[in-house]
């Protein structure tokens, strides 16, 4: 149960992200996740004639986030974009979350990416003398993305 008192906010450095229930390690940041919806806009005119203009909710389409993590040696990210990576999408469409958590961790919100898989994996540029932990930087695709 959170803590949360009237007002508190939550803070962004408190989240964790998950695929089909496996908490990822070391997750760094997760970012361009958005809920939307498009819109269907209807005209038609009444038995006097006038114009009358309808905005309705459409479809939720798909989107993407990027998710960039410390490489560990957990491995379960880089086998899911390993499963896409060979066509192998029956496998690599996974549902993941994102998990908003109080400042004791106790979750308080969560995003469902629904039929998710990753497209891109780009990991920090090596260089000498570097001092930088080692990450990578995947981009998930979703079909939709619903709050819990």
């Amino acid at each position: 149960m959170s803590d949360l008192q009237l007002g508190d906010a939550l803070t962004v450095s408190n989240f964790g992200f998950q695929i089909d229930g496996i908490q990822i390690e070391a997750v760094h940041e997760i970012s361009g996740f958005k809920q939307d919806q498009e819109v269907i806009t209807y005209m038609q005119n009444t038995a006097d004639g006038i114009t009358l203009v309808k905005n309705m909710p459409g479809p939720q389409p798909g989107g993407s986030i990027e998710v960039v993590f410390g490489i560990t040696e957990q491995t379960v990210f880089q086998d899911w974009i390993k499963e896409s990576q060979e066509g192998a999408m029956g496998s690599a469409r996974k549902n993941a979350s994102i998990i908003l958590q109080d400042w004791q961790g106790n979750e308080v919100m969560r995003y469902n990416l629904i039929s998710a898989w990753c497209n891109v994996a780009t990991p920090t540029a090596l260089k000498s003398g570097g001092s930088e932990a080692m990450t990578l930087t995947a981009t998930v695709n979703y079909e939709r993305l619903e709050l819990a």
